[in-house]
């Protein structure tokens, strides 16, 4: 009987962690925790904010009208009185909800069209030729044209950027799939006669997802900011709705008389953007092997 061969020495240094070792390394990487932390208030603030909320983000209060930030209304009050912390608050809650179901939606069909493609030799032209038309168009520019043609909604709006933002997604996962299917445990089961939704399900997905993860925090980031900009505009969740990029443009009139009330949706924006492409590339820098970074 030929000597075992020790664990380590079969084990590739460049192979990405799993288990308690992945988690050790996300909570050591100082991008991963600073990203956790801001995302995390926003997502806790969105998640609480019917009790967290000072006052009644749509009840009008002519008295207190374009009020500057005071004890009473921290943050200040917009054109109809009403409490731009509060509607900050009520406002985050709508633009996470929006950017998760972007998440959810980009993630599942970029999966399916990816690995399609990448899988099945004949489909990858045709499938992706259709992307690389979508992608023609700039996101922003084709999720504002789907969205007026839609309506504006929370619903629609998230079908508008994720027909936007799935071409990515479709992308990435397609590249692992060509890289995977190539592999010599592929083979084998193909060998052993399984068939290619097995194959897909139980060997080639769950080792082409990783990239996948870390775009998702991306797109999740361009979401909150495209859901901004349809509200701007006026495309997005229809009033009274609070929505950020909405709070924003019913300050632009007062910019100068008060500022507060397009600078703190501004801030919360950045805030969220922030924390969510911080926690992308220490999740890239953990899960891809290839990038040789020294976490400190």
């Amino acid at each position: 009987m030929p000597p075992s061969i020790p664990a380590s020495a079969t084990t590739d240094d460049s192979a990405a962690p799993q288990g308690p070792a992945l988690a050790a390394r996300l909570l050591s990487h100082r991008g991963v925790v600073v990203g956790l932390v801001l995302f995390g208030l926003v997502v806790l603030a969105a998640l609480t904010a019917d009790w967290i909320s000072p006052h009644d983000p749509l009840r009008n209060n002519f008295r207190y009208r374009l009020g500057a930030p005071n004890d009473i209304h921290w943050l200040g009050t917009d054109r109809f009185g009403r409490d731009i912390l509060s509607r900050i608050i009520h406002g985050t809650r709508v633009s996470l909800r929006i950017g998760l179901m972007v998440v959810l939606a980009t993630g599942v069909l970029g999966a399916l069209i990816g690995a399609t493609a990448g899988y099945f030799r004949r489909l990858d032209g045709p499938v992706m030729r259709v992307m690389d038309g979508l992608m023609a168009f700039p996101g922003i520019l084709l999720a504002i044209s789907l969205a007026a043609a839609l309506g504006p909604s929370e619903l629609n709006a998230a079908i508008a950027l994720t027909v936007a933002y799935t071409p990515r997604t479709a992308r990435i996962v397609r590249a692992s799939v060509l890289v995977v299917r190539e592999l010599d445990y592929v083979e084998a089961a193909r060998a052993l006669g399984a068939g290619h939704g097995r194959i897909l399900a139980r060997h080639i997905l769950p080792n082409s997802l990783t990239p996948l993860v870390v775009q998702c925090t991306y797109i999740f980031a361009l979401a909150v900011l495209a859901e901004a900009v349809l509200s701007f505009i006026g495309v997005g969740p229809p009033p009274p709705t609070p929505s950020l990029g909405s709070i924003i443009a019913d300050g632009r009139d007062y910019i100068l008389e008060a500022p507060w009330i397009s600078l703190y949706p501004g801030i919360a924006i950045a805030i969220t953007v922030l924390g969510l492409n911080l926690l992308g590339d220490g999740l890239r820098d953990v899960l891809d092997p290839r990038m040789k970074v020294e976490i400190r």
